[in-house]
Order: C-alpha cells, then structure tokens, then sequence
C-alpha cells in the first residue's frame, strides 16, 4: 500500500523539492501551506506521516499540534523550523515529534528518517511538561549549535548520564543547566561541584558526605554533594582533574547505584541524574593511564560536544547583543553595536570561547561612550585584549582616564550604584595588559610575578585562566 505523506509547508520552493524527493520514494504527498488547510486535510483522510513548518500563514505549526494528537496520537511528525533555537528544538520535542529538522537541512537525511518514522511499530506521544522555564541560556543558531540542541532534546525524557565535552568557556555548564531545568528533573535541586577545585584528600567527603568523626575537623553529619542532589542533576565539572582514588569510587557509586559516607557503614541508595564535563581529552589520558576507561564509558552514555566559538562565528553577532541586553539589566549602560561593530566582533578569534566574548561585551558596555557602539570604539579595547599594546608598569593606562571618568559618571548618572559592579568592570579592564607585562618583564615567572603584584600564585594562576592568557600570549616571539 502506498504511504501518504501531509507536508505542511509555506516555502513553495521547499514544499516543491521535499514533496519530488518523497514521490520518487513513492510516496503519495498532500501538500499545504496552513494551519487550517492541515486541520482538513487530516479530517478528510488518514496519513502515515505528517511533516510540518513551524511559522505558518496562519499560525504555529507546533502550538496546534495539539488538536492533531487528540485526534490522532500515535500519527508519526517531524517538524521543520527556519527558528533554530534551542527553544524550538525543545518544543519540537515536548510534542513527541518524531525528529526535528532545522533548516537548511539534508534532503536525502529528511527521507530517510520520514521511511524510519513510518516504519516505527510505534511513535506514541510524550505528554507536553508544565513550566517550563523561558529565556533559556543558550544563545546560537549556527549548525553547529543546532546538533547541540538536538542532542539536549534527546536526553530530556531519559535520566542517561551525559557527558559535556568542549574547551573552556564554551558553556557546558550552561548545557548542564538546559538539560536540568527542561528534563525530568526540574523539580529537584541542581548541583553543580568543580572536582578540580577540591583538594584531593577531601573529594571523597565532599561528594559521598561523612560521619561525625570520621576524621579531625568532622564535628557532625554532612550531607555529600551525591545526597544534596537528591531528585535533581549532579554536575559533576572538569571529570577529567578529578584524582584517580577518586575516579574509583566514584566509579563504584555509578556502577552500583549506592554511596557510603566517609565513616559510616549505611549505605544511600542514589536518585539523582548524573552530567559531567572536561576540558581535556580524555582518551590520551586514558592510554597514559591517568584516567580510567571503565569510568569514561561508564559517563559518556551520551556525550555532547560544545563547539569553539570560532567553529560558530554566524553566533557571535547574535551572542554579543544577548550580553549587551543583559548588562543594561545589571545597571549597566544602554549600548547598541552598528553593523560595522558587529561584523568586527565576528572576524575575532575569541581564544577565551563565550567567556571571552562576555567578559569583553561588559567592558564595553562600561567603557564606550555613546550608546550606539561603532568601530572606533571596539578597536581599542581589542588591541588591548590582544596585548598589541601592552602596559608598561610607568605607563598610564592606553585609554584616556578622563574618558573613564566620563564613562563612571554616566553610569552613576543613570543608574543605582551597585556596589563592587564599576570596580570589577574596570578592573577586568585593565588585568590583562597588566598581567601580560609583568609577566613579560619576568620572563614568565609565575611566582616571581604574583609577588610583584602582590597576590597569591594561585590567584594568578586562576584570573590567566579566566581570561584566556597562555603562556604564548607573554613570551618572546622574536
């Protein structure tokens, strides 16, 4: 029997191709271009898929679903969508659509998963979660992010341990968050633990708890950060520093489902959804054997690859006025990039990933002065980033310190003081060129410089990473 095929689609030139590639399938296709014109179709007839736009002529293809799941629940439907947020991604999939396709898309991929649907023996409905939580935090519709979000909306409905992978500042905590606040989960807490922040003889109390007593300075119970997240998400960032005792009983507690508290005999059955995250590549060091293959299996069920920003340049315009909108709501002035701006901070590296981008937008916003921000005023503080004009330590700073007065005054002008908000933006600033010179001046001697600056080696070590300083940006080149 031949399948029939109802594509809803408002391209006429999309509609055309998708419903020649289906007919040489041998496909039987009905084609509209509306909401209403689906509703008759599918009261006129029974189809074996359905294919649907999102923006309609007459309203939203993924809104109305609805009536088309009453009358027919267990109809197969993939969705199509020039909105390729991660937003439409998770509203495809609450639908129990069988998959979501941004556009542009691939064809012959499109054809083959409408023959996989209609041979599924079943594509039954995942009912639509309640409150979902709006202004998601991932900015980007870049291909790249597209099969970010896609792979997201595959976890949702599943507790399937995840594993984030991607450089520093790439936002894989922000990943975390999305498959927490939209997955199962929600209602529960959400932990997040930097295991490369813990010192190594207290990981072990710090995620499984301990007993009163259990060694000095434990004066009651502690809930580890396993119990904490009871019912919710435990995240688990930078897996890959996490010490290899650790890694063992870690691995332990996942394959058996269970902890024990450092010091007690009880044993806590867990209930919580596992996410970790690296920065590293942990196959190398699986070989080096200073990470287990065992436990590297055991949390990339699902691995999730963020991309570097330069890999999704198409986003940074994008990214830059999400940040610009939400510095006004940390009291900061209004600003708006022109074109010219914009298409400036696209071309850039942003070696520090979104991190970079943000930190860089903020001290923009602080620092410029009129509020719609052209070239001449992102220049300067790129080269400054870049290091292309490096502080010497009898040097004022390369930006006028009338201009940043004028900058201060505005701000105070016009919004509430915030305390510490003018001191961190303008010291942000000014770190860079003034880390890269001292480090410069010693050579690259980390100790030696922390103590020039009068602070302690770790906190130097911690503001370079964070802004994205290598020892490449402050050694020779000659």
């Amino acid at each position: 029997m031949t399948k029939r095929v109802l594509l809803v689609e408002d391209d006429s030139s999309i509609a055309i191709v998708i419903t020649a590639a289906l007919e040489a399938e041998g496909y039987d296709v009905d084609r509209c271009d509306s909401v209403a014109g689906r509703d008759r179709f599918l009261s006129r007839a029974d189809y074996h898929i359905l294919l649907t736009d999102v923006m309609l002529t007459d309203g939203d293809g993924i809104e109305t679903l609805n009536r088309v799941r009453e009358a027919q629940p267990h109809l197969p439907i993939i969705i199509l969508s020039a909105q390729n947020t991660l937003d439409t991604a998770v509203r495809a999939s609450d639908t129990g659509a069988f998959e979501y396709f941004p556009k542009p898309f691939d064809l012959e991929e499109l054809v083959r998963t409408v023959t996989q649907a209609i041979g599924s023996a079943e594509a039954a409905s995942i009912d639509a979660p309640q409150d979902v939580p709006q202004g998601l935090p991932l900015v980007g519709r870049s291909a790249a992010m597209q099969a970010v979000y896609r792979m997201i909306t595959r976890v949702l409905r599943n507790d399937l341990t995840v594993l984030i992978l991607g450089e520093s500042g790439t936002g894989k905590e922000l990943v975390a968050e999305a498959i927490h606040q939209l997955g199962n989960r929600r209602a529960g807490p959400f932990i997040a633990v930097n295991t490369a922040a813990i010192p190594a003889e207290l990981i072990e109390s710090e995620l499984f708890g301990h007993e009163k007593g259990a060694f000095t300075g434990a004066v009651a119970r502690t809930m580890g950060k396993f119990e904490q997240a009871s019912g919710g998400t435990l995240f688990l960032d930078e897996i890959g520093d996490m010490p290899m005792q650790a890694q063992t009983r870690l691995l332990r507690a996942l394959q058996s489902g269970r902890i024990r508290r450092v010091g007690g005999r009880e044993e806590i059955t867990l209930d919580c959804r596992i996410v970790a995250a690296t920065n590293r590549d942990l196959l190398p060091m699986i070989a080096a054997g200073t990470f287990r293959e065992d436990l590297y299996y055991r949390l990339a069920v699902v691995p999730i690859e963020l991309p570097p920003l330069r890999e999704r340049a198409d986003d940074i315009e994008a990214l830059s006025r999400h940040f610009l909108a939400n510095a006004v709501s940390e009291g900061l002035p209004r600003r708006q990039l022109t074109p010219a701006a914009a298409s400036l901070l696209s071309r850039q590296p942003w070696r520090g990933n979104v991190r970079e981008l943000r930190n860089f937008i903020y001290r923009l916003a602080l620092l410029a002065r009129d509020e719609m921000v052209d070239v001449a005023a992102v220049e300067p503080l790129l080269a400054q980033a870049d290091g292309a004009q490096p502080m010497r330590m009898d040097d004022t700073p390369s930006r006028n310190p009338a201009d940043l007065s004028d900058a201060v005054e505005h701000w105070l002008a016009v919004h509430e003081p915030m305390q510490g908000q003018v001191y961190d933006m303008a010291l942000a600033a000014f770190e860079r060129p003034l880390f890269l010179n001292v480090l410069g001046q010693t050579s690259g001697n980390q100790l030696r410089a922390a103590q020039i600056l009068g602070i302690n080696r770790n906190t130097l070590r911690k503001r370079l990473s964070d802004l994205g300083i290598s020892a490449e940006d402050y050694t020779s080149k000659d």
